[in-house]
C-alpha cells in the first residue's frame, strides 16, 4: 500500500468542517491536523500505518477538550462569566485550558507538580495560567492525587470557582467526536486505532466516534510502566502524558482489545527515530504510540489500515526525551526496544518493567462488566 493510496475519497461525505482561510481568534486554528504516513524503522514499506498528528494544533491534542468542557459549562450555568478555571494537569490541558480562558474570559489555575518541564511552566504563564505546584506526591496516589487534592483545596477557598475534572467529565470524551469525524474523512476505512491512555478521554472519544462507522474497529491501548490504569500497581513513572496514579472513569475499558505497557527508554529511541525519519516527532506518548503502531503493522493481515494519534510535538520535551545528558542521568539513552513485546496473560500477573502486552482487558475496579 503506497503511503498516499486512500488519502483521498471523493465519494466520501466529508464530515469535518474545513478550516477557515484566515482565524478571527486563536480557536478557530484548533481541529483539522493532518495524517502522516509511518513505516520504516518500525514497520516495512508499504506495511506501515496513519498518524493524526495533533501538535498541528496550537497546544497539542487537549486543546479540542479545553476548550469544549469550557465552552460545555458555560452553556450549562456551572460556569459564570469570568469565574476561575482550576484543573490538575501535567502539562497539554494546561495549554488547552490557557487557550479556553483567553477566549472566553476566564483566568486559569493549572495544578502540577515538580515534574512538569521548567519550559512549560514559563509557556503557561506566558499565556496568562496562573501555576500552582504541590510539593509533595500523596503517600498512595503519588503526585496526581496530591494535584487533585490541591484543586478541591483551592475550589473550596474560590467560590465560584470551576473545575472541569478532565479524569471524570463526559465532556472531555464528547470533545473528541471532531478528530473521530477527521479520521473518517480523512481515510475512510479504518481497522484498528492505536491510541495513548491517560486521562481516558481521547481514547474513549475517538473508539466511539470511528466505531459509528468500523464497528469492527480494534483499539491498541498504550500505557506507561508505572501506571495503575489497567490493572499493575502504581509506581513512579518518568513519561508524563500517559499512565495515571488513579483510575480515571473516563476510561472506557471494554473499548479495547488490547494493552501494551511502555518503558521510558523505548519511547525514548522511538520518538528520536520518528524525528531523524519522518520530520515529525513529540514527546512520550508518540513515542509510545509509535513503537506499539509499529508492531501491530507488522503482525496484521496485509491491507490492514491502522490509524495512530501522535498527541502533541517535541518542543516541550527538548530538555528532556531529546537531551542526550537528561537521557544518560536516567538511564534511558540508547535504549534499543526489543522486536515484539512481552506477553502477560492477565493484567496483573507480574508488575512490567519494558515493553508489554496483555490481550486481556478489564476494569480494575470492576465498575464495568465489559473485558476482552
Amino acid at each position: 500500500m503506497k503511503c498516499t493510496e486512500h488519502m483521498h475519497h471523493p465519494h466520501h461525505t466529508k464530515l469535518a468542517p474545513p478550516a477557515p482561510a484566515v482565524a478571527r481568534r486563536p480557536a478557530q486554528l484548533v481541529g483539522n491536523t493532518p495524517v502522516l504516513w509511518i513505516d520504516r524503522p518500525f514497520a516495512p514499506p508499504g506495511r506501515g500505518f496513519f498518524a493524526k498528528l495533533e501538535g498541528a494544533n496550537p497546544g497539542g491534542i487537549k486543546d479540542r477538550p479545553g476548550l469544549h468542557m469550557i465552552r460545555e459549562a458555560r452553556r450549562r450555568g456551572a460556569l459564570r462569566p469570568g469565574a476561575p478555571v482550576v484543573e490538575s494537569s501535567s502539562g497539554t490541558l494546561g495549554l488547552g485550558l490557557a487557550l479556553a480562558g483567553l477566549t472566553y474570559g476566564h483566568p486559569v489555575t493549572v495544578v502540577s507538580d515538580p515534574g512538569m518541564e521548567p519550559a512549560m511552566v514559563r509557556l503557561l504563564a506566558s499565556l496568562g495560567a496562573q501555576v500552582d505546584q504541590v510539593e509533595r506526591p500523596h503517600p498512595t496516589g503519588g503526585w496526581q492525587e496530591a494535584r487533585r487534592a490541591r484543586v478541591a483545596a483551592l475550589l473550596a477557598a474560590r467560590p465560584g470557582a470551576y473545575c472541569p475534572d478532565q479524569y471524570g467529565n463526559p465532556d472531555n470524551v464528547a470533545a473528541y467526536a471532531p478528530l473521530a469525524a477527521e479520521l473518517i474523512a480523512q481515510l475512510g476505512r479504518i481497522d484498528t486505532l492505536v491510541v495513548a491512555v491517560g486521562t481516558g478521554g481521547h481514547s474513549a472519544g475517538i473508539a466511539k466516534g470511528l466505531r459509528r462507522h468500523a464497528p469492527h474497529l480494534r483499539v491498541v491501548g498504550v500505557d506507561s510502566v508505572g501506571s495503575a490504569i489497567f490493572g499493575q500497581p502504581a509506581g513512579p513513572r518518568l513519561m508524563r502524558g500517559l499512565g495515571s496514579s488513579v483510575h480515571p472513569a473516563n476510561v472506557d475499558y471494554a473499548a479495547f482489545a488490547e494493552v501494551h505497557w511502555v518503558a521510558p527508554g523505548e519511547a525514548v529511541w522511538a520518538c528520536r527515530q520518528l524525528a531523524r525519519r519522518h520530520y515529525a516527532s513529540g514527546g512520550w506518548s508518540v513515542g509510545a504510540v509509535a513503537l506499539v503502531a509499529g508492531w501491530v503493522a507488522r503482525t496484521s493481515p496485509p491491507g490492514t489500515r491502522i490509524a495512530a494519534v501522535f498527541p502533541d510535538g517535541p518542543h516541550r520535551y527538548l530538555e528532556t526525551v531529546y537531551n542526550d545528558n537528561w537521557c544518560a542521568e536516567q538511564g534511558i539513552l540508547g535504549v534499543e526496544p526489543p522486536p515484539r513485546p512481552a506477553e502477560i496473560t492477565t493484567p496483573d500477573a507480574c508488575v512490567v518493567t519494558g515493553w508489554t502486552r496483555c490481550g486481556q482487558v478489564r476494569d480494575p475496579l470492576a465498575r464495568t462488566a465489559g473485558v476482552r
